[in-house]
């Protein structure tokens, strides 16, 4: 036997090896009767009603929850369930136009049964840790303090002196390819009925994208880029990376291997069927300071990562206030709901170096609902 064919003998063991294992650990994720047990079901529905319990519809459901979950059991069990449609309507958000597809509690409970249970164990772990948006224990904060580790290591090693890439994509969930997200589905899966389901939801948005405000579409936009997560990391070796779904980022000492960087990144995008958002799309110096996810973040000389609060949170916040105090005296809110709301933003704030900004905005505070309330009139 020459060396090259016991080197293709120890590749073909290594991948059988690796097969078995995945097998033997992701054999619960990828058996369509386990995952659409009446016990997962029942589950998925409990964490289906949190927060939404209020709604017309979700009671509706509640009123008769065992028996509307052992039909949509047997429904799943005969192969007969069908996506029952979208509730759609659509939204300005910071001035942008977005169009909601969201899905009643029945298809809900679907949904998360299958991405809790099957779609989530078996893609994450394909993800590259750097990519934190919609997986357990991970999200917007560990987002940022990846982002901030990355910093802090490249400031240790090149000092206030690199450069990062910023990048974004130009209507994500629009674009995503059904070619490609089935084709994942047909290499991390084998059952062809979980295939089939998955694939249903999919079709269900139309020819291409995927629809806002359906769980399904979270995981499988992140699977759609993942391929580039995996190039930038593995053939590109930028150690600082980091995504958050359709926001990302690159560090490095170089300009120049950068702007080469992002060229490549452009020929994987065409080739996923994603579209970059060339005004967001930039080169910064890194001690000139950048925005990424709504931060104003600055490496500072001595080596300290400066996160300062957005500026408009700050002024939406303050003319927020005004409209619950304008509310409050009109008898059209309770001082408890006020009072949830800024200690929502109070904690979100806290989350920045925005010391003087968190006691301006309580001192507004204190005028509006404190001093304006106990003062003699």
């Amino acid at each position: 036997m020459t060396s090259e064919e016991r080197r293709e003998a120890r590749y073909k063991r290594r991948v059988e090896a690796r097969k078995a294992k995945k097998a033997a650990k992701c054999a619960v994720f990828d058996d369509f009767a386990t995952v659409f047990s009446y016990e997962n079901l029942y589950r998925s529905y409990k964490r289906c009603r949190r927060g939404v319990a209020w709604k017309a519809s979700v009671q509706k459901y509640i009123a008769n929850a065992p028996l509307n979950v052992y039909q949509t059991f047997r429904e799943l069990e005969s192969g007969k369930f069908k996506s029952p449609g979208f509730y759609e309507f659509d939204l300005f958000e910071r001035g942008k136009h977005r169009h909601i597809r969201s899905t009643g509690i029945m298809e809900r409970v679907v949904q998360r049964c299958l991405c809790d249970n099957a779609l989530v164990p078996m893609l994450e772990r394909t993800f590259i840790y750097d990519n934190g948006a919609s997986m357990t224990n991970k999200g917007y904060d560990f987002a940022v303090r990846r982002l901030t580790c990355h910093l802090q290591k490249h400031y240790r090693q090149y000092g206030d002196n690199g450069y990062i890439l910023l990048y974004d994509f130009s209507k994500f969930f629009d674009n995503v390819s059904h070619e490609l997200v089935k084709a994942c589905l047909h290499r991390q899966f084998a059952d062809r009925k979980v295939i089939a389901l998955t694939e249903h939801f999919i079709d269900a948005f139309g020819d291409i994208g995927v629809g806002l405000g359906s769980q399904i579409s979270q995981v499988l936009a992140l699977a759609s880029a993942n391929r580039l997560d995996h190039y930038v990391k593995e053939v590109l070796r930028i150690k600082g990376y980091g995504r958050y779904m359709d926001d990302g980022y690159l560090i490095h000492p170089s300009k120049e291997y950068l702007q080469k960087c992002l060229e490549h990144i452009k020929v994987i995008c065409r080739e996923l069927g994603i579209t970059l958002n060339e005004k967001k799309t930039q080169i910064v110096k890194l001690s000139h300071g950048f925005s990424w996810l709504k931060i104003r973040v600055f490496l500072t000389p001595t080596g300290y990562v400066v996160r300062k609060i957005y500026k408009r949170s700050v002024t939406k916040m303050r003319q927020k206030l005004k409209k619950l105090n304008r509310k409050l005296i009109a008898g059209r809110m309770t001082f408890a709901d006020i009072w949830t709301t800024w200690q929502s933003w109070r904690s979100y704030a806290r989350r920045f170096d925005a010391w003087h900004t968190i006691q301006n905005m309580g001192n507004l505070f204190d005028q509006l609902f404190v001093q304006g309330w106990l003062s003699p009139t």
